[in-house]
């Protein structure tokens, strides 16, 4: 027994002491046979083509019989449940909005030849009570619908004073008034946060026309609580910034109004967009967005920026046809006016239609000298004048200026800039011109940072398309007329989803035509269609001109959400009086 415990003990050392001090591996030995290959699965199901146009056609129309329709359709919304489409009309004797009922339309339908819709008008009141005090109103401007609220935004009678937004119940087919709300200056625009729980506005507080009193632009807020509008709103204003306008110029933001007028009264908000969280709001004249935080009201400036039209080609003349060339050291202030949101990775992005805007005003002084007393004012034909542009042919430039060469007064000096920019040392003296607005769409980040402009695409697409009827005015056919303002004014914007694809809808407020882009990544954007409903016969004007004339206002439709079971846009054409409604099937 002793013997065998003692080999044991042996036997277990050498093991251990081989564990502590093992040998170099060996070389690798060779690899073995590839398996066979196993059976090849299913084909896949080929994936639906992404769609290279959208097919619009016009479904649906309808013209308010007016002598004089302009205004009688502007801002138009749409109410899924009724299957309804409201329209302000500016342009009845009583202010009113326009209920179209669009329950009817199918796929089938057919409105380029007639008109198909009728309207049923609910009259706005002509002023309303607010706390014991009766305000005397002059119009609505704006309208949202969120469920079943409808919110009109209505200007005052008195330039001096405060709009209103009135709220009505749409459930029943004629709206019920549930309350009234008094906001700021001039409220251009209202909407709501996607999830309805607050109204946005825009209240631009422009000055009256002699400029002798000029309100405060400000953005007001009403919270909304289980339907029910509250009966006051928070006002946020821009006065934080009075007294900054040198540091925030240097930024680049504008101010074009005479001289002494403070930081918050030359800031106008145009339009807004929102998410549930944060508010962009367009400031058109001030070539800038402010930034909104709405858990705290808090507000950030982001300039635009400017556009070097030596990189792409632009028609600055109304006296050559179509003439598009590139022109070092002319640039373009992009000065949006309709803006609208989505989002892209969870990141949000602003779209904006670039169309651009000067300031007039025009004073009762009854002499020259009454007139220079008012500072930025001058004399001209017996009227007293504030005006921030001119034609490049009345501006005092550098003849060593990359833009005078080959200077020609019936080319480029046709082309209006303004006067607030461009002479970079204030002698008088321009060394760079800037154009009002870009001729364009953009995509801007929630830095205020652009991702994307459509770059020259609007003028030489209407050109190509339309030949020297392009650039025409609203109003009448003139080809080539609106060359040396802001081209054909990109002003209209909608954004919409198609088959799981975003669009932006952009409609040019004086060719009255309407460009589809696709931009479900703002990186990668394309180009997908041109669309318009207008005579372009030479020589008509007014109510001769047959078509639909100056987009103002658009709304997506979904296909779930329209009748027919495609995708509509709606669109309010000021000039013309008429909603058109287009369907989109894509192919």
């Amino acid at each position: 027994m002793k013997v065998k415990l003692l080999c044991l003990s042996v036997l277990i050392s050498l093991t251990l002491s081989a564990c502590v001090d093992d040998g170099e591996d060996g070389a690798n030995g060779n690899n073995g046979m590839d398996g066979v290959d196993g059976a090849q699965g299913p084909q896949g199901e080929t994936g639906a083509p992404a769609p290279t146009s959208l097919s619009p056609k016009l479904i649906g129309r309808f013209t308010a019989d007016l002598s004089d329709p302009a205004g009688a359709a502007e801002i138009v919304q749409y109410h899924s449940p009724s299957q309804r489409v409201f329209a302000i009309n500016s342009a009845a004797s009583d202010p009113s909005v326009e209920i179209i009922d669009i329950a009817d339309l199918t796929s089938d339908s057919d409105a380029s030849s007639a008109d198909n819709l009728t309207s049923t008008p609910f009259i706005l009141p002509a002023s309303i009570d607010i706390g014991g005090v009766t305000r005397v109103l002059d119009g609505a401007n704006s309208i949202a619908i969120h469920d079943d609220l409808l919110a009109v935004a209505m200007q005052a009678d008195s330039q001096a004073e405060n709009g209103v937004v009135v709220f009505y119940d749409i459930s029943d087919t004629t709206p019920s008034l549930i309350n009234a709300v008094e906001v700021g200056n001039l409220p251009d625009m209202v909407g709501f946060t996607p999830d309805g729980s607050k109204v946005l506005v825009a209240n631009e507080g422009e000055p009256n026309d002699d400029y002798s009193n000029d309100p405060e632009g400000s953005v007001a807020v009403i919270a909304v609580t289980q339907g029910v509008p509250a009966d006051t709103a928070t006002l946020i204003t821009f006065s934080q910034f009075n007294g900054q306008q040198t540091e925030l110029a240097a930024r680049g933001i504008r101010f074009s109004n005479p001289v002494g007028s403070t930081v918050a009264q030359d800031l106008e908000p145009e339009y807004i967009t929102a998410s549930n969280d944060i508010a962009f709001v367009s400031l058109q004249e001030n070539n800038a967005l402010a930034k909104i935080d709405l858990s705290d009201n808090s507000v950030t400036l982001h300039p635009l920026g400017s556009k070097d039209w030596g990189e792409y080609l632009i028609d600055v003349s109304n006296r050559d046809g179509v003439s598009f060339n590139r022109y070092p050291g002319l640039y373009g202030l992009y000065m949006p006016d309709t803006i609208a949101s989505f989002t892209w990775k969870g990141a949000t992005f602003v779209v904006s239609a670039n169309e651009g805007d000067a300031r007039e005003y025009i004073s009762d002084a009854d002499s020259e000298a009454q007139c220079l007393a008012r500072g930025d004012f001058i004399f001209d034909d017996g009227e007293c004048i504030y005006l921030d542009e001119v034609r490049v042919d009345d501006v005092n430039f550098d003849p060593s200026a990359s833009f005078a060469i080959n200077y020609d007064s019936d080319v480029l000096g046709r082309l209006k800039v303004t006067t607030t920019e461009g002479d970079t040392d204030n002698d008088g003296v321009f060394e760079s011109l800037y154009a009002f607005g870009a001729r364009s769409f953009s995509i801007w980040d929630a830095n205020g940072l652009q991702v994307y402009d459509s770059g020259d695409d609007f003028g030489r697409i209407s050109a190509s398309i339309h030949g020297s009827a392009f650039n025409n005015n609203d109003d009448e056919n003139e080809g080539d007329s609106r060359s040396d303002d802001k081209g054909a004014e990109p002003e209209a914007l909608a954004l919409g989803n198609i088959n799981n694809r975003t669009y932006a809808f952009i409609g040019l407020e004086r060719m009255g035509s309407i460009l589809a882009y696709d931009i479900s990544n703002p990186y990668q954007v394309r180009f997908i269609d041109y669309f318009y409903h207008r005579d372009l016969t030479e020589g008509l004007s007014g109510t001769d001109i047959q078509g639909d004339l100056a987009p103002e206002g658009m709304v997506f439709v979904s296909a779930d959400q329209s009748p027919t079971g495609q995708a509509l846009l709606v669109v309010g054409n000021e000039v013309s009086g008429s909603v058109s409604i287009w369907q989109f099937k894509p192919e």
